[in-house]
């Protein structure tokens, strides 16, 4: 369509223009790449030193349960493990013990020579019979005590290094759920953060973008105005790419990442 004569001028300036803006590549960099992304926040590279230091920390505590029950490497307890628990009066315990109870023989076999001496069979054959079968019954009764007293020290000492077991393992459980509660809070706090930085940076490119893509906004709607006045009809209005609202990506972001943090949980 020719334009008139009083739009002429107009229509050689638009020209003018339009060569002049086209022909200059935007610099796409200059609200792109990677300088729009927010790093990680100093909270999220505790949480990452936090959760790397934490990896494994139940070893030494498994290492010594197996040590303790045999079941490590080796397929055997350490020497010894039992002995540790066992209490250190355990032997004045059963030497007492048994003091006791060959005081309480000894009027036994007393009872049997005045018996002997009042029947008149003092130093004969039943009195050494009776004798014979009284030292053997003490002697069994000492084995007996002392082996009571040893396996009674010995199930005590079981429990005891039972439940050091039970107390290494709640100990290290309840280390492992404070890294992970660190680790979370941690990450997830800085998530946020990231996420406002992630929102700042992209509301600065969406402003450099607006900036570059301004002079075609102009230009066009310059010749939609031409067009118009000339009697035409005028073309589809340019429009600027559209670009993601800074504060839903910032949002996205905070809950994504902080969710993962949230997983070490």
């Amino acid at each position: 369509m020719a334009l008139p004569d009083y739009l002429q001028e107009a229509g050689k300036d638009y020209a003018r223009q339009l060569t002049a803006t086209t022909s200059a590549p935007i610099n796409t960099g200059t609200f792109t790449g990677r300088s729009f992304v927010a790093g990680a926040d100093p909270l999220q590279t505790s949480a990452i030193q936090d959760a790397t230091a934490g990896l494994g920390s139940y070893q030494p505590y498994l290492t010594q349960a197996q040590t303790l029950t045999g079941t490590g490497a080796g397929g055997a307890g350490s020497a010894g493990s039992i002995a540790s628990f066992m209490s250190p009066y355990q032997t004045g315990v059963i030497d007492e013990s048994l003091r006791q109870f060959d005081l309480s023989r000894e009027a036994g076999m007393q009872q049997i020579g005045q018996n002997a001496y009042t029947s008149g069979a003092f130093g004969g054959g039943r009195q050494g019979a009776l004798e014979g079968q009284y030292m053997a019954d003490t002697t069994a009764g000492r084995t007996g005590i002392a082996n009571q007293l040893l396996q009674q020290g010995f199930q005590d000492a079981s429990a005891r290094r039972g439940q050091d077991l039970q107390n290494q393992f709640a100990l290290s459980n309840f280390q492992r759920a404070g890294i992970a509660g660190d680790v979370g809070n941690l990450g997830q706090l800085g998530a946020f953060r990231q996420g406002l930085d992630q929102s700042q940076l992209q509301a600065d490119a969406q402003a450099a973008q607006t900036a570059a893509y301004e002079p075609f906004g102009r230009l066009s709607q310059y010749g939609s105005g031409i067009t118009g006045l000339a009697g035409g009809v005028a073309g589809q209005q340019f429009q600027t790419p559209a670009a993601p609202s800074p504060f839903s990506t910032a949002l996205s972001t905070a809950l994504g990442i902080g969710g993962l943090f949230g997983k070490f949980r």
